[in-house]
């Protein structure tokens, strides 16, 4: 009899933590090792925080450990910036997401308390995924740069060309 009264013992301990704590934070975690590459590699990084605070700065590949939570019910954002010789600079985001455990395994573990004050709270609800960029040479159109315009006096355009002008009043 008593061995049925530690096993029942055991098992509500068992289920008054699993309901009195939030899925993604026992299953997940609230800070994420993010990988930043470049294409190509060698670009120096820096990396921002919403609020303008350089947290980290390094050349690619490098990993750095960020917190995806900001605050109760906040998501932190992360802005890098890639730049290396004979590249245009680059500015991409980090945005967090919502963390898969949070939204199933609340469901069938941690329940509202889970929902509503432990996930939000530790930033568990959230997850933070690698960034991988392509920089674009100097001058090439595909970067989205408008070309450089070029004034010239009528002597200096070619005489085939002449015939295709339009005269502006």
């Amino acid at each position: 009899m008593k061995a049925w009264r530690n096993v029942l013992v055991c098992l509500l301990l068992i289920a008054a933590s699993l309901v009195s704590s939030g899925c993604a934070s026992i299953v997940s975690k609230s800070t994420y090792p993010v990988l930043i590459e470049s294409e190509p590699a060698g670009a120096m990084v820096k990396v921002e925080n919403k609020q303008g605070e350089i947290l980290h700065t390094g050349t690619t590949p490098l990993t750095v450990t960020l917190k995806a939570g900001a605050g109760f019910w906040k998501g932190q954002d992360y802005s890098v910036t890639f730049s290396k010789p004979g590249y245009n600079t680059r500015v991409a985001d980090i945005h967090r997401g919502l963390d898969g455990w949070y939204l199933g395994g609340n469901f069938f573990f941690g329940g509202l308390i889970g929902y509503l004050i432990v996930d939000p709270a530790t930033g568990a609800m959230w997850t933070l995924r690698d960034l991988k960029v392509t920089l674009t040479p100097v001058g090439d159109r595909s970067s989205g740069e408008s070309p450089a315009v070029k004034v010239v006096t009528l002597d200096q355009v070619p005489e085939h060309l002449r015939p295709s002008m339009v005269r502006i009043n």
